[in-house]
């Protein structure tokens, strides 16, 4: 049986979404705890060199102050940089047409994109999408998914986060001998400075793209939401599990989509220029 949710999905992007499953709380390495819901690392300027989450962050902010043209642009940003949970957002708002124009087959395109790696609740919207199109909007969704795809899918997304994770990786402060063990980050707080340990900012599992992955694997493959009431939920059997969408050749030199100005001080980043 394969658990399907009705508006649910941003509930798990502001509720449950850093949360890790049971495997991976019973592991020996347990998966560090989510750096851009910590404003010292915040503040630190993590933000600056994780565009996936730091556009996620910036469309989440629009969404909830109704500035919904620009949250879809932050959120096709981050997309841009292969972030799951930022393209399960373009779907779910191209779905029900909350604040944009509704285009239910552009929805299917990009949820089958959400649920590519085959996390549980994306893939469980997509099999709803899929059961409430006709067959004219089941044939476009197609089509288009191809584009969409070819701009947005992992073989072309990830490549780009990589690159700006290896990067900033390599200019970072005591990047070359790798040891943190010492090193102290000091940024301005309320009363004065604020001292953070070196050595969980520069934890691995944040800048090495492969444990990146990895760490998101175990926060999205079966987010945990505990007793949270996110809406209804439909048990539904045998639902397919991989994309309906043909393969295509990844736009690796794809444009990156342009976003407004955008207030970051809560964010903890600097502007860019």
């Amino acid at each position: 049986m394969t658990a399907r949710f009705r508006n649910t999905l941003p509930f798990l992007l502001l509720l449950a979404c850093m949360q890790p499953d049971a495997s991976a709380q019973r592991s020996n390495k347990a998966p560090p705890p989510d750096p851009a819901a910590d404003p010292l690392l915040r503040a630190a300027g993590f933000l600056e060199s994780h565009p996936d989450i730091r556009y996620r962050l910036l469309g989440l902010e629009k969404y909830d102050k109704n500035e919904h043209d620009d949250a879809l642009r932050f959120f096709r940003r981050a997309s841009y940089y292969a972030d799951k949970p930022s393209q399960g957002m373009v779907a779910e708002m191209y779905w029900t047409g909350h604040g944009i124009p509704q285009d239910r087959a552009l929805a299917y395109a990009w949820m089958d994109l959400a649920a590519e790696r085959g996390y549980a609740g994306f893939s469980g919207l997509r099999e709803r999408y899929w059961s409430q199109m006709d067959e004219a909007e089941r044939a476009r969704a197609l089509d288009i998914g191809q584009a969409v795809y070819a701009e947005y899918g992992d073989a072309a997304a990830q490549p780009r986060l990589a690159n700006v994770l290896r990067r900033a990786r390599r200019q970072m402060t005591g990047s070359r001998t790798g040891f943190t063990g010492n090193l102290q980050i000091y940024i301005p707080g309320p009363s004065g400075e604020i001292q953070i340990d070196g050595s969980k900012f520069y934890d691995e599992r944040y800048w090495d793209p492969k444990q990146y992955q990895a760490w998101h694997d175990e926060v999205w493959m079966k987010p945990r939401i505990g007793r949270v009431s996110v809406g209804e939920v439909e048990q539904v059997p045998g639902t397919p599990g991989g994309s309906r969408i043909p393969a295509v050749e990844p736009a690796k030199n794809a444009q990156e989509p342009e976003t407004p100005e955008a207030d970051e001080s809560g964010l903890g980043t600097r502007k860019d220029g």
